[in-house]
């Protein structure tokens, strides 16, 4: 739960109960005083779950059966109650079976920090204390009604009270806890009603019966035999022991450390984690032993993740044996272990976990996999994308795949560069970083992966060398020419304040050079996230235009419509829509005619010369096809310039979410969100087609946030084939000129224009490099602007 409600929870206790039917009425099953459960007996209870410094995301109980039978825990419910109370109102229902020696986990209340449990049995909102309270296991659902003498109450299957203070236990209180510890019963098999010499408080263990070790015999094994040449540990589940290395980095709940004597297969790993849960003891360079038991922790849980899982050692039991040199890091890029520059996987068909063959030599998730856990270097690495907000920075050893002309590295269809790795701020600060930069030395730090990366965790904050890559201006269209652009404004609305519409306007009057026509993406109501039924956004795209004006920039007019409210994605009550903006003072005209709407398609007629012409402008394309559902729905304009017709399309197709990762555990990566952005595609080239076959030399500009690269299906669909082929203008720039986004460290195109080919003769096109590549970012894309002379139909 949240660190804010944490704060406030109040001491507590827990209960369960069910009850039997005498002549249709429920009465409860009477429990002998202090009789010792034979059945279902609670093993361990936690309440720290996500409080700071705790081990796991979430408060929980841990119930086993110590009977021969199953026991059908349906109509049971765990109840709680504060260390003072007399209530039981806080409760979770229990169902399914729970078989002979096995384990149930019931999961309460939660918070942000720790690692999540292993899947529970059922979930609750249970939200106990972290230091003292009641837990009862009762046989029915019923709110238990004893005050504060339960633990013999009628239908109470086994009670646990924890706390010096706490008014109601077994015998006596269990002891006290905290955010690192849990009261867990000593022998899990035993029940005699005794909770201060029963329980005890240790490193919580959830589905882990203390006494009941995964093996009675630990296997001696070396960290390399721990982690094995594969995504997962062949040891895993297992109890080892003398596993020896010397400490090269710790955190808050566990360290990590290295063997001095490593094997002779660049394919295992020589670094672990132990998880202690708790603020380990040991310092960097202490030479330990260690035994507990293996296991593999996915980051996000183990229901539904993309995630990988990282190998560690659970329950430790350390001892320091002496000191020791950290070994020499080991170097990744030149003159060390260099990464594969091409492929990330090629021979897994599905979960990398069990499919696909294991080569570090070729593949990137294996050759990072590789490295798991150990302590390594890249000298001077130099940075590909900025520090983002979770001061996370993407770098690459020298000599990297193909480059963008500004330091970055270009995302292509058939490389997706697996040399990249990000570093993260876990234990030293990141700095910021913008792309071209360098770092200065040799940049030391462990291994780790989460959130869909191999993770590079910094020991120590390194020092930035300048690249000296500087916001690009694009050069004014000349009086001949139009100038038309796109440029997604991120999430705009009032409530961003004066620095971002003054950040906003500064880029369009001076690194767009105030272009004729503007397409926006992202521009929201006029309050926002604010979720209150407001769709206009008139006093947004006002105070945009002021801002313009007050930097010194040209009067725009805007024209737009407003979506149904809701019902266009993006972020919750803020009704994003796209947009356009056009200069006053220019030969550009907006072709005002009526008729629009929110869910009014705009069509294609035709004048007495048989030129075609929009049936409404604004107006919107296809908006009753199912495929602008949740997404924003395309706006087309018709503009004039010295008298020639203009079409203009302004697009933001939908957004990736939902797509596996790049270095996930699912290979090939699956892209569920690309059939919609085709099906959008397909509509918007249906319109496009419907103007061109009633003038194949009509000027039309399709533009906007496609939220896909130029090499896809969704460009290559918009384009088309034959005559009437829009022309890619990002197909147009070399290689390493193609991006207008950087995402974890990646150049790619997102934004696109197009246009129709009698316009291409005359053209001049310009991606903006502004924003994408610094952290200090007015929008996370990069504006681009096309210059171009409207021709007479006939002039092809």
């Amino acid at each position: 739960m949240s660190a804010q409600n944490r704060s406030r929870r109040r001491l507590g206790a827990l209960v369960v109960t069910s009850s039997l039917v005498v002549s249709g009425v429920a009465v409860i099953a009477a429990a002998p005083a202090l009789a010792a459960s034979s059945t279902v007996v609670i093993t361990e209870v936690y309440g720290g779950g996500g409080n700071s410094g705790a081990p796991y995301t979430n408060d929980f109980i841990e119930l086993t059966n110590n009977s021969s039978s199953p026991v059908d825990l349906t109509g049971w419910s765990v109840q709680y109650g504060s260390t003072a109370g007399t209530t039981w109102t806080n409760k979770i229902n229990l169902t399914g079976s729970l078989a002979p020696g096995g384990v149930y986990l019931v999961q309460g209340a939660g918070g942000t920090n720790g690692q999540p449990l292993p899947t529970p049995d059922v979930t609750g909102s249970i939200n106990m204390s972290a230091s003292a309270g009641k837990v009862a296991l009762v046989q029915s659902t019923d709110n238990l009604a004893c005050g504060a003498d339960c633990d013999t109450a009628a239908g109470v299957v086994d009670f646990v009270g924890y706390g010096s203070a706490t008014n109601d236990s077994e015998t006596s209180p269990a002891p006290g806890t905290s955010n690192t510890t849990s009261v867990t019963r000593k022998d899990p098999t035993k029940d005699l009603d005794n909770n201060a010499t029963e329980f005890e408080a240790v490193n919580p263990s959830p589905k882990t019966l203390t006494s009941s070790p995964p093996d009675p015999d630990p296997v001696d094994a070396k960290i390399h035999d721990i982690q094995g040449a594969a995504h997962r540990s062949p040891l895993a589940g297992k109890l080892v022991a003398n596993v020896t290395g010397v400490v090269t980095a710790k955190s808050g709940n566990g360290f990590w450390f290295q063997d001095t004597q490593p094997d002779d297969n660049p394919a295992t790993s020589e670094g672990l984690f132990v998880f202690t849960s708790s603020a380990p003891t040991v310092a960097v360079g202490d030479a330990v032993t260690v035994k507990g038991t293996v296991a593999e922790f996915r980051p996000g849980g183990s229901g539904g993740t993309d995630n990988l899982t990282t190998t560690e050692i659970t329950n430790p039991t350390v001892a320091v044996t002496g000191t020791a040199a950290v070994p020499a890091a080991t170097i990744v890029g030149p003159g060390g272990r260099v990464p594969p520059s091409t492929v990330i996987d090629d021979d897994s068909t599905g979960d990398v976990e069990t499919t696909g063959t294991f080569e570090p030599a070729t593949d990137g998730l294996d050759f990072w996999e590789s490295l798991e856990g150990m302590w390594l270097g890249i000298n001077e690495p130099e940075v590909t994308g900025p520090t983002s907000s979770f001061r996370e920075l993407s770098v690459v050893p020298k000599g990297s795949s193909l480059r963008t002309v500004r330091g970055g590295i270009l995302l292509q269809k058939a490389d997706s560069n697996p040399e990249r790795v990000l570093l993260d701020d876990v234990l030293a600060p990141v700095p910021d970083a913008k792309t071209g930069d360098k770092l200065a030395g040799t940049v030391t730090g462990v291994l780790d992966y989460g959130f869909g990366n191999f993770k590079f965790l910094v020991t120590q904050t390194p020092t930035v060398i300048d690249g000296n890559v500087q916001r690009e201006k694009t050069k004014p269209s000349s009086p001949l020419q139009v100038s038309v652009a796109t440029f997604n404004v991120e999430n705009l609305d009032p409530s961003d304040g004066d620095a971002k519409f003054d950040g906003l306007a500064q880029a369009v009057v001076k690194n767009l050079a105030s272009p004729d026509i503007l397409g926006l993406e992202e521009v929201q109501d006029n309050d926002g996230a604010v979720n209150s039924g407001t769709t206009g956004a008139d006093l947004t795209l006002n105070t945009l235009a002021a801002a313009i004006l007050k930097a010194g920039g040209p009067e725009y007019a805007w024209r737009q419509i407003d979506p149904v409210d809701g019902a266009e994605g993006g972020e919750p009550g803020g009704n994003i829509r796209v947009a356009f903006m056009y200069r006053t003072d220019k030969p550009v005209k907006f072709v005002d005619r009526a008729g629009g709407g929110s869910t009014t398609a705009t069509t294609i007629t035709t004048d007495r010369f048989g030129r075609p012409h929009l049936s409404s402008s604004p107006g919107r394309i296809d908006p009753a096809n199912p495929a602008w559902a949740a997404t924003r729905v395309p706006l087309a304009g018709e503009f004039t310039w010295h008298g020639q017709s203009l079409f203009v399309v302004v697009n933001h197709f939908s957004s990736k979410g939902g797509d596996d990762p790049l270095w996930g555990r699912i290979q090939p990566p699956v892209q569920s969100s690309a059939p919609k952005r085709h099906e959008q595609a397909q509509s918007v080239r249906t319109f496009v087609d419907q103007i061109l076959a009633k003038d194949t030399g009509a000027n039309v500009i399709v533009l906007g946030d496609l939220n896909d690269f130029d090499f896809s299906q969704t460009a290559d669909i918009l384009i088309g084939s034959g005559k009437t082929a829009l022309i890619s203008l990002p197909k147009t720039l070399a290689a390493p000129e193609r991006y207008s986004y950087v995402f974890e460290g990646n150049s790619q195109i997102l934004d696109q224009i197009l246009m129709s080919r009698n316009l291409q003769p005359a053209s001049q096109y310009d991606i903006v490099h502004m924003n994408a590549e610094f952290p200090d970012q007015i929008s996370d894309h990069d504006p681009q602007v096309v210059d171009v002379i409207p021709l007479p139909s006939w002039v092809r």
